[in-house]
């Protein structure tokens, strides 16, 4: 891999060099490198006309990572991944993934994931991912992660799903169905720029008895970008969910916040919140006092916020 190719594995997955435990890179469409380990094994699907990988994880695996990142340089590259995981009881287990797209040529190069998740009873997963584009071509780069999580009895899962920054058209599709006792975490941050536009559609399904849910949406679109948000938490027994949504909008950026909490249970107890504001000017001057400039302070704010 090139320069441009390793900073692409640092802002997605935090990679200097090759990983510790389990890995799959993925580069141009292609396999580039793999490792498994004893308890982790990641293999090539055979499914005719279907691309991607099957991760599969041994019941009682503690403290181990797996890394799937995919990186594009190709300019024109268009691709379609499936990857699932099989994650078995009494896991506890940290997965990165993300992909970063470097073009530096005219026309489109877009990846699109699809990532299925069984989550094993008792078991916990914590789940990075993480989009990023950049590149001085003019041709756009496009990213429409596709996320659906299914979690067993007392599983948990902690999900962190990041776009900053070089993404000119996103899709991202959300599902998680949540069985008894078990509980998803799920926190995006997101922002736009120039004319760039994101769409987020996520559904938490609270489908076992105590079971529980939370969202925490942060995002902050710029210029003449624009956001769409639907999230939507479902209770069909006794649970807790909880929906939050923030936002802040500048110049002539547009944000629609749409957040629908649906009970089916006389026990599920849900929230939403959605709030859309510009940052204060008291916040600005306070930082200015200190001696940043005008543009430095509004990005301390903003760096603070999408923490």
């Amino acid at each position: 891999m090139d320069q441009a190719e390793w900073k692409l594995l640092k802002e997605i997955a935090d990679l200097e060099k090759t990983p510790q435990g389990a890995y799959n890179i993925r580069r141009n469409g292609q396999l580039d490198s793999r490792n498994n380990t004893a308890n982790i094994e990641i293999t090539t699907k055979t499914e005719p006309g279907k691309s991607g990988i099957d991760i599969t994880v041994k019941s009682g695996t503690k403290h181990e990572s797996v890394h799937i990142p995919v990186i594009i340089s190709q300019t024109g590259l268009s691709e379609l991944v499936y990857n699932d995981f099989f994650i078995g009881d009494d896991c506890d287990v940290d997965i990165v993934a993300g992909c970063g797209i470097h073009n530096t040529g005219c026309e489109t190069s877009q990846h699109d994931g699809v990532h299925t998740f069984h989550i094993g009873k008792n078991s916990k997963v914590r789940y990075v991912e993480r989009h990023y584009g950049e590149g001085p071509g003019t041709g756009k780069r496009v990213m429409n992660p596709q996320t659906i999580v299914y979690l067993e009895e007392g599983a948990s899962l902690n999900m962190e799903s990041t776009q900053i920054r070089g993404v000119d058209s996103t899709k991202r599709e959300t599902k998680i169905v949540v069985g008894p006792r078990a509980e998803a975490v799920i926190t995006e941050k997101l922002l736009t720029h120039g004319q760039q536009t994101a769409e987020s559609d996520m559904e938490i399904i609270l489908d076992g008895e105590d079971a529980s849910g939370r969202v925490i949406s942060r995002s902050v679109a710029q210029d003449d970008s624009q956001q769409v948000f639907y999230p939507k938490m479902t209770g069909n027994a006794k649970c807790f969910g909880h929906v939050q949504c923030d936002s802040i909008i500048m110049g002539q950026a547009r944000i629609s916040s749409i957040p629908a909490i649906v009970a089916n249970h006389v026990d599920a107890q849900l929230i939403h919140e959605a709030a859309i504001g510009r940052i204060a000017g008291d916040q600005i001057l306070k930082l200015m006092t200190l001696g940043l400039t005008e543009q430095e302070a509004e990005e301390k704010i903003l760096d603070g916020f999408l923490q």
